[in-house]
């Protein structure tokens, strides 16, 4: 049996023109038993179906602002870097994968992406939306764990790492605001910021706010989550009609 396809978005590069993907993306999931493939922002109609019609499991990676006319905001001047075409593209697969019940994980602004396609709002800027906040953007390793977070008992995100008090690393200046309807957060760091949502319902949508990526070499609850990905997709794809994974499907 082939191991479980897991596509991974890409980012984008303007003044390059061209799209990139970190390695260590690669390596946990590949390290977790799936098997990695890139997926570029495609522009043309009815590419997102054809992608979905081939994955076991999607993986929105990192990257920079999502626009906030998606969320129903003008943009403040700390807003970064847009890339229309890649948050037109994750959006379009977040919500088909939703749709589909096609296993979700979403990392940074992959979980704000999964956030918001299914109706949730972001803060823009954190120094501007939290009192106190802490620095959520570290200047340290990708490898190292510079602040805590306590996870919810009872989720499935506890389930994969364990409850209760953890420490990860933190690459980000935007978060989670409203919570997106069939959603719930399910991990928050010191200052309140989620740092996790997970659907409500059966399926395996998860979205986590740190970068477990970084980790999964020195920390066995990082890599656990592409492992947990992994399973639920070859669960789905064990549920679709032929019962394989891969993409020869008959």
């Amino acid at each position: 049996m082939a191991p479980p396809l897991i596509g991974i978005t890409c980012a984008w590069n303007e003044d390059e023109e061209r799209f990139y993907l970190g390695r260590h993306y690669v390596r946990a999931v590949e390290r977790a038993g799936g098997l990695p493939v890139a997926l570029p922002a495609l522009v043309r109609e009815g590419g997102v179906e054809g992608l979905l019609g081939v994955l076991d499991g999607l993986l929105l990676a990192g990257g920079g602002d999502l626009d906030p006319f998606y969320f129903g905001e003008e943009p403040l001047p700390v807003t970064g870097e847009i890339a229309p075409e890649r948050d037109r593209f994750e959006l379009a697969l977040a919500r088909g994968a939703l749709r589909l019940g096609l296993p979700v994980l979403g990392i940074c602004r992959g979980l704000q992406v999964l956030n918001v396609a299914a109706g949730g709002t972001l803060y823009q800027d954190l120094a501007q939306a939290v009192p106190r906040p802490l620095k959520h953007y570290q200047q340290a390793p990708r490898w190292y764990a510079t602040h805590g977070f306590t996870v919810a008992g009872g989720s499935r995100l506890a389930g994969i790492m364990g409850a209760g008090y953890r420490r990860v690393n933190s690459f980000h200046h935007q978060a989670v605001a409203r919570v997106a309807p069939g959603f719930r957060a399910t991990a928050w760091a010191p200052d309140g910021v989620v740092e996790a949502v997970e659907a409500t319902g059966p399926g395996f949508a998860l979205g986590v706010q740190f970068h477990p990526e970084g980790m999964a070499e020195q920390d066995p609850g990082c890599l656990a989550l592409f492992a947990a990905l992994v399973e639920a997709a070859r669960l789905f794809s064990l549920g679709r009609p032929g019962g394989t994974t891969g993409v020869c499907r008959k």
